[in-house]
């Protein structure tokens, strides 16, 4: 048996000088069939797939990922020979790979032979407009792309009325195998597109038609361009690296709303390019570390995770709002200032207020309450329980009034299930009181507020104001609220609008009370009136159900007798 060792060459690359390795698909020791993928290489306009030229054991590999080769560099050595073991079937390539790969060990100089300026011309122009120095039309074709089979147009990178630089980038096709860039032949004026994005093409094609200036240009423009004949209908890099991007492609591209340069201008390979569309990417917004100011993968991934991170991107993305961030404002230009660091309590506040101020449609509704017999009540009782050392506020009463009437108007203590299309109706009553500490505002829960005493419920408020200010509220002491009473009585205003502490879907103000003069139908009697500010959500309340829970509360406060009915 014998057996020899061979070198692997890179094939010929249409003329490419130096082309990156970005994939090896093979380990020393491995066994590989001829036309087995070895390796990928990218160059700025196309990703093609270098095949084994035999079968054989891989030895030694002397290239890396990253590194740039060309045509004829050594990329390693197979031990091959007649006695070598047959590799199983299902490891060779499909039948259209095996035609259109190109065999690396052919010598150099016998493909320097079969230069480009051989194949069919890119452009069509008359003999008499060649001829002249004057600005010519001419039109721009689909070069040699190395199959017969049509190709896919995925991508115009040009409209008309532009002006094209030699080689800069018109289109992008995709086949089966392949996505490749398309550059324009020479400078000149995009006078007419001549297809659009879905289109199927071949080589001779119509692209578009280029006003040009001179017979020179018009003489290069016979040649296609180089970058055009890599083999396009060679494999490109294999689909398993594009599923991971599919499945963050959401999440990317609601990161990346800017404004930015034309994504044709910037230097990117297909395979960079077709990642960047897969993640909803922006090229345009992406920093370059590649050679040549080339746009790499590692670029696109990198700039998808910064965005991701982005406080302001991560803060529209939790809104929902798709609104731009605000711009950063200098303040000491104008004068002396000093930056002090919110409270953890303020910062989970405000990321929560902010999200339900945007999601959720607020309207209120505002009332006013006759509680001159409940405050005459309340003084009263106040007196008697003051050797409990229990404390009876308005408040207490408040909660127990609005637990009755979260029965009697269920829909106030439901919430809206996050596909929109259900209300979840709760079977318990559980109210939320916002606490004002020297740390920011809490809620902790009064739970059962329907089956407690007004005594009861004052007894726990206490307990939980006194937890509140002396940071030792639990997680579950601020949780499973299903309605909320903020209070500004005992310090002032007539009316506020509070937001709706969602999922929630309705939160109760309460200002101070004074007194007003009010008509009993004879006389103007003074009465004690406290307002009330009903938020809540549209999507689940209408006005006319806001407008009789008010009322409904209202009653209760006025003769709290009817909290015993």
């Amino acid at each position: 048996m014998t057996v020899a060792v061979k070198d692997v060459l890179v094939p010929d690359l249409g003329g490419t000088a130096a082309v990156d390795v970005i994939e090896i698909s093979v380990k020393p020791g491995d066994r590989v069939s001829k036309e087995q993928t070895l390796l990928v290489l990218e160059s700025d306009k196309a990703t093609v797939e270098v095949p084994s030229p035999f079968e054989g054991v891989v030895q030694q590999i002397v290239v890396s990922v990253g590194q740039q080769v060309k045509q004829g560099d050594k990329v390693m050595a197979m031990e091959t020979g007649e006695g070598a073991a047959a590799v199983p079937a299902a490891t060779k390539p499909a039948p259209a790979a095996e035609k259109a790969a190109p065999i690396a060990t052919k010598p150099a100089p016998e493909k320097a032979a079969a230069a480009p300026a051989e194949k069919p011309a890119a452009v069509e122009s008359s003999a008499s407009a060649a001829s002249s120095g004057a600005a010519t039309s001419i039109t721009v074709t689909i070069p040699d792309i190395g199959t017969a089979d049509a190709v896919d147009v995925i991508e115009i990178s040009v409209k008309e009325g532009d002006v094209l630089a030699k080689e800069q980038t018109m289109l992008v096709l995709e086949s089966d195998k392949a996505t490749m860039e398309v550059p324009c032949p020479q400078a000149g004026t995009v006078q007419k597109l001549l297809l659009k994005v879905g289109d199927k093409v071949t080589q001779g094609a119509p692209v578009l038609e280029l006003l040009v200036q001179g017979a020179a240009d018009a003489a290069v423009a016979a040649k296609p361009a180089a970058a055009a004949s890599v083999p396009a209908a060679e494999p490109s890099a294999p689909a398993t690296t594009a599923a991971p991007a599919k499945a963050a492609a959401s999440a990317a591209s609601v990161a990346t709303p800017a404004v930015s340069a034309p994504a044709s201008k910037v230097h990117a390979g297909p395979a960079v390019r077709l990642l960047a569309r897969e993640l909803g990417v922006d090229l345009g917004l992406v920093k370059s570390t590649g050679p040549r100011n080339r746009i790499l993968k590692e670029d696109v991934h990198a700039f998808v995770k910064q965005r991701l991170s982005d406080k302001s991107v991560a803060t529209a993305m939790a809104s929902g709002s798709g609104l731009p961030p605000l711009p950063e404002i200098d303040f000491s230009q104008f004068g002396p200032v000093e930056m002090v660091e919110l409270s953890r309590i303020n910062k989970l506040s405000a990321a929560n207020l902010h999200r339900a101020w945007v999601h959720i449609p607020h309207v209120t509704q505002f009332d006013e309450a006759d509680i001159t017999d409940l405050e005459t009540f309340r003084k009263s009782e106040s007196a008697a329980l003051k050797d409990q050392e229990v404390k009876l506020t308005i408040l207490a009463f408040m909660v127990k009034a609005c637990a009755k009437s979260l029965l009697a108007f269920p829909r106030f203590n439901s919430s809206l299930h996050v596909g929109g299309e259900q209300l979840v109706f709760k079977k318990y009553v559980h109210i939320g009181i916002a606490v004002d500490t020297p740390n920011g505002l809490v809620v902790p829960v009064i739970r059962d507020a329907d089956k407690k005493s007004v005594l009861d419920i004052a007894k726990d408020m206490q307990v939980l104001s006194q937890k509140a200010r002396a940071k030792k509220l639990s997680p579950g002491d601020m949780q499973g609220a299903t309605f909320s009473i903020s209070s500004l009585g005992g310090i002032g205003g007539t009316a506020f609008t509070p937001i709706v502490n969602w999922p929630e879907v309705a939160i109760l103000g309460v200002s101070k009370s004074q007194f007003k003069p009010v008509y009993n139908g004879k006389d103007f009697v003074a009465r004690l009136m406290l307002p009330l500010s009903l938020s809540y959500d549209h999507r689940v309340i209408d006005g006319a159900q806001a407008a009789r829970f008010t009322a409904y509360l209202s009653q209760q406060l006025a003769d709290i007798r009817r909290l015993l009915l």
